[in-house]
């Protein structure tokens, strides 16, 4: 539809703003004032108007106000309606975008394929996980030597719309037994049930309000698992800083289940697991404040009433147990090791000081797997694998040839397997199975992706540039051969930086869409990762973490001057850490932006730490109340806090779940409800709220269709791009 000039009254104006101009003092205007504004019919845009609740917090002198507190508070009927309006303002305009429809019908193509997981071994069958293609959750199948496969567990049947999916299973030793988590909704809170995989009979009462846990089997009597006490209030967004391990032995109630750690203010910690030794003599109870460093204790199951031992006493390191022989233990730890090592320890004298050298720290990051007697060293190099296969002694047997640059997973398994499974792929290679002879090092390929796309229409390079203060950053780039580079071509930048994750180079159906698009696909390996180790990680962290902006808007602008795009062609993503990056850029360089996707993004940093278990976020972040200095940093780069009256913001779809007890939902209606308020000009504001959703885990494919159906609709749109 063609523009046309439309005179509105005040009232409707205010709802209007940021689509057409006006600034705050449209918000004064008599209501009997007439402006003449000129709008697109087919995009036009009425928001709600999002009521002010003044909330004035002190912080060491300086005081804040909120204006939306209110919409923390996901239990009432106020909040709700607001989600509702939003979602069909949201809706209403994705509705108007003239390809949405063929980009989800591409998307269905390409995810529309039989995915097959890499097999493992439990008892005397070879389980792996399948989808046919569309289903919403992929099935756990079992198979007995060269006999037919048979479904062993189908996560579609426990609800209807596929918003319940099987979180996590873990299998006795014996493989007689199983126990399996689900989510409902997305949500991080878990539902435990016991079944013997014989007859798949579910063998008791399920446990319930489990949390942030693995299983761990002790024999065929009971596991470990760990959960916070229920919260007051909502479920979903109310505060949880006491993890708790306990001890479940089968046939009796979960109110019988001993505590094991936890429960008191001297053993008060965010993150508590546990894991038992493979023989089942001893169990490894590791204790964390925050999502970097733990405590670790061991405690003798053979002796009844034994303590629990103190391994490492403090929070400064990161230690796990990787392999178990009787009393000989190995750990991996980046103790005195930015770039972890292996270490060999006696479980009856497992201090530090008795630690003995088994793989040493190198300049790569290592982690480890174990599997047919042997150690496999996953080496990461400028965020591409390379595999190392070493004896339980230590000694280096090879090196395990890779196709080619990319990323490489798996390598474990039972020790009797004479051969393990592993995984490849890279940005434009669709994933492929190969099992590796632990004898010889001899790959096969196992099972080839059945995706339809084909990669060598693509290519993938690395690149280095530089940061605001000369640190080199890796990218890497994907789009189709042959591409011109002149400053067009619609591209997304993606990046996370923190938490010690790392991204490499994996393939994506999702993704694949976007390249088939004519899209660039780019992203940054941003400090505050874990690509080259805990110094790389601490360099994005508390008063360090505008490097990891930096390091995003240098991005950016190596992506503008080498004219793969422009600003006008350019889109930042990024999901939870990364919803904060994308956040904290767009707010600081508005103008180097066209689209912003802030995905379930942390966005106000003076109140995340009062949510769930946010609080364990500080070694990232800081927290807003440790101090003036911490306080005012946060400040400086929250996103919720630095949207300004008056600014041209890009247009931006932020998009969250209603279901999210990780990053709640507040952050990101806080975050629409600023923008809506304050941004000028014609780029839209908008957030997409999925209902029966959290974080990201379990999402059905249906809905992962949808999402990224409106979410490139929504980039393309606004990019100028009139048809694909």
């Amino acid at each position: 539809m063609n523009s046309k000039k439309i005179v509105l009254s005040s009232a409707v104006l205010i709802a209007l703003c940021g689509l057409t101009g006006c600034g705050q003092e449209a918000a004064t205007a008599s209501p009997a004032e007439k402006i003449t504004s000129v709008v697109d019919e087919s995009t036009m845009l009425i928001y709600q108007t999002t009521k002010k609740v003044a909330v004035v917090d002190d912080y060491f002198g300086t005081k804040v106000t909120d204006n939306y507190r209110w919409l923390e508070d996901d239990m009432s009927a106020e909040t709700a309606d607001w989600v509702k309006a939003q979602n069909k303002t949201t809706y209403g305009y994705l509705e108007q975008i003239p390809y949405r429809d063929k980009i989800k019908s591409r998307l269905a193509t390409l995810l529309d394929y039989e995915k097959v997981s890499m097999p493992f071994i439990e008892g005397e069958y070879s389980y792996f996980y399948k989808n046919d293609g569309l289903q919403n959750q992929y099935v756990l199948y079992r198979q007995k030597g060269n006999a037919p496969a048979e479904v062993f567990l189908d996560p579609n049947t426990f609800s209807e719309d596929g918003t319940v999916s099987l979180a996590n299973i873990e299998f006795s030793e014996d493989g007689s037994l199983a126990v399996y988590l689900i989510s409902e909704g997305g949500s991080d809170w878990r539902k435990a049930r016991v079944m013997d995989t014989q007859t798949k009979e579910v063998l008791e009462t399920e446990l319930v309000d489990i949390k942030f846990s693995g299983l761990s089997w002790v024999g065929n009597e009971g596991f470990y698992y760990s959960s916070y006490d229920k919260p007051k209030g909502s479920e979903l967004s109310a505060k949880t800083d006491q993890h708790k391990l306990y001890y479940h032995k089968l046939g009796t109630a979960q109110l019988e289940d001993a505590l094991v750690y936890g429960g008191s203010e001297a053993q008060k910690h965010r993150y508590v697991s546990g894991e038992v030794t493979k023989d089942g003599k001893y169990l490894l109870v590791s204790a964390a404040v925050s999502t970097s460093g733990n405590k670790l204790f061991i405690k003798d199951l053979t002796k009844a009433n034994s303590a629990l031992v103190t391994v490492v006493d403090n929070t400064d390191s990161d230690t796990y147990m990787v392999n178990s022989n009787g009393d000989d233990l190995l750990f991996v730890t980046n103790m005195g090791a930015p770039n972890k090592r292996v270490v060999k320890v006696n479980a009856l004298k497992s201090a530090p000081e008795n630690w003995l050298n088994l793989i040493p720290e190198t300049e790569n990051v290592l982690s480890v797997s174990t599997g047919g007697g042997y150690l496999f060293a996953k080496y990461m190099k400028h965020a591409t694998s390379f595999i190392q296969q070493y004896d339980l002694t230590g000694k280096k047997i090879r090196d395990i040839a890779l196709p080619e640059v990319g990323t490489a997973g798996g390598f474990s398994g039972k020790e009797s397997q004479s051969k393990l499974y592993y995984s490849f792929s890279n940005q434009k290679t669709p994933s492929t199975t190969f099992t590796v002879d632990v004898a010889t090092g001899e790959s096969v390929v196992h099972m080839k992706s059945k995706v339809n796309f084909n990669s060598d229409n693509f290519e993938s390079k690395q690149v280095f540039y530089s940061s605001k203060d000369g640190t080199k950053v890796p990218m890497i780039i994907t789009h189709k051969k042959g591409l011109v580079l002149d400053g067009s071509n619609p591209t997304i930048l993606y990046g996370y930086g923190g938490f010690n994750v790392s991204l490499q180079p994996q393939f994506s159906s999702t993704r694949a869409a976007w390249l088939e698009l004519g899209g660039v696909y780019a992203v940054a390996n941003l400090r505050g990762g874990g690509e080259y180790g805990k110094k790389w990680h601490n360099a994005g962290t508390q008063l360090k973490k505008q490097n990891v902006f930096d390091d995003f808007i240098a991005a950016a602008e190596y992506l503008i001057k080498e004219k793969v795009t422009s600003s006008d062609k350019l889109a930042v993503m990024g999901g939870s850490n990364g919803g904060l990056l994308v956040g904290a850029v767009m707010t600081q360089r508005p103008e180097l932006f066209k689209v912003a996707l802030p995905a379930v993004g942390v966005l106000d940093m003076l109140r995340y730490h009062t949510f769930t278990s946010g609080a364990g976020w500080a070694y990232d972040y800081g927290k807003s109340d440790d101090n003036a200095e911490m306080f005012n940093y946060l400040l400086g780069y929250s996103p919720v806090h630095n949207v300004k009256a008056g600014t041209h913001y890009p247009a931006t779809l932020i998009t969250t779940g209603d279901h999210d007890d990780r990053v709640v939902p507040a952050h990101s209606f806080k975050f629409a409800a600023e923008l809506q308020a304050k941004q000028t000009g014609a780029n839209p504001t908008l957030i997409r709220i999925e209902t029966d959703a959290g974080h990201g885990a379990g999402t059905p494919i249906s809905k992962t269709i949808e999402q990224y159906a409106d979410i490139y609709g929504f980039t393309l749109f606004n990019m100028g791009v009139k048809a694909i």
